[in-house]
């Protein structure tokens, strides 16, 4: 073989290989809009054009209300039409009865979301601006809050409801680096690795913050044996083979083995009492569908960690969206 031949074969074949390796370590990175949050207590991320592919036939468009209908009208932006992906930091405040709550929050949204429209209607409602790095950020009063808002990218949004702007300064100076595959706040450092891979949404951190009261996880009214500042990894995930049903885990970081043991113990007798008073209600969708996950759940210790799972089948999932629909449909007034 001439020399040149072979040099140009090993040059293709380095970078093919290089590619390769660029290509796995994208796949093995948090998503962009995850990358560019701000260090945080608590991130969810949901990517829903997958669920949105699955579940169209079932979910109707919702009702609007009359200030949601002028926002569509004004912006030309239909969240439930147009918003792709959704990557939220969970911001624990200080002051749990301030205007904020005990929880505020900065969001990195992905979609048919920006454009001339959108600026002209946050230019209107906007009580300040700043300008930084280049963007501009509206400051538009919300139930007492301010929420901050930047256009960062053809397809991007950054909101936060913060108290300051350091936050929304944080995930305008990390768009800048959102090349870099592992770029991103230190709890994704941390836990990413342990969240599924082709996960369509996931929470790592203290992501029982939402539903935390006087210092307890309470959900649908029930106290779960939880502290709000445990540190959870879940994520949903398709079965296989596809179109199949969804894989829902979630996995508790326990001080130690002892405390796991005793936390599964807990769970485990809440989950049994649940299947008791769910079994003698009447039958109909909703009663059939949470009757179904319970029976797919389970709670084992490993270690010292507590892993919870359940799946949803394709005909509960299609059970839940009828559910909603039918939901929708009752609550929407007669005209």
């Amino acid at each position: 073989m001439h020399r040149r031949t072979r040099r140009t074969l090993l040059i293709v074949a380095g970078v093919i290989v290089l590619l390769a390796v660029a290509v796995y370590l994208r796949s093995k990175a948090p998503p962009e809009a995850a990358r560019l949050l701000p260090e945080s207590d608590g991130i969810l991320y949901v990517n829903f054009t997958p669920f949105r592919a699955f579940l169209h036939k079932q979910l109707k468009p919702p009702e609007r209300v009359p200030e949601y209908q002028q926002f569509v009208d004004a912006t030309g932006i239909d969240w439930e039409r147009d918003l792709d992906q959704a990557a939220i930091a969970l911001h624990r405040m200080p002051n749990p009865n301030g205007p904020n709550g005990p929880v505020a929050y900065s969001l990195v949204l992905v979609g048919k979301l920006t454009g001339k429209r959108l600026n002209s209607w946050l230019d209107a409602h906007a009580a300040a601006r700043e300008s930084y790095a280049g963007h501009t950020i509206y400051s538009v009063p919300s139930d007492g809050r301010t929420v901050r808002v930047a256009q960062i990218g053809y397809d991007m949004l950054a909101v936060s409801n913060t108290p300051t702007t350091e936050q929304i300064h944080s995930i305008i100076d990390r768009h800048r680096t959102a090349a870099l595959p592992f770029a991103g706040s230190s709890l994704l450092a941390h836990h990413f690795h342990e969240v599924p891979l082709l996960s369509l949404a996931w929470g790592v951190g203290q992501i029982g913050l939402p539903f935390s009261e006087s210092g307890q996880i309470s959900i649908l009214g029930l106290s779960l044996p939880l502290q709000d500042g445990a540190t959870i990894v879940a994520s949903i995930t398709p079965t296989l083979p596809l179109p199949g049903g969804l894989r829902v885990r979630a996995e508790e970081i326990t001080p130690n083995e002892n405390e796991a043991e005793s936390q599964a113990a807990s769970l485990n007798l809440i989950l049994s009492m649940a299947r008791s008073v769910t079994a003698p209600l009447g039958a109909n969708s909703a009663n059939n569908s949470l009757r179904e996950i319970l029976k797919t759940a389970q709670i084992a210790q490993k270690h010292d960690r507590v892993v919870v799972t359940a799946t949803l089948a394709p005909s509960l999932l299609t059970s839940i969206a009828a559910s909603a629909n039918a939901t929708e449909a009752a609550e929407t007034p007669v005209k």
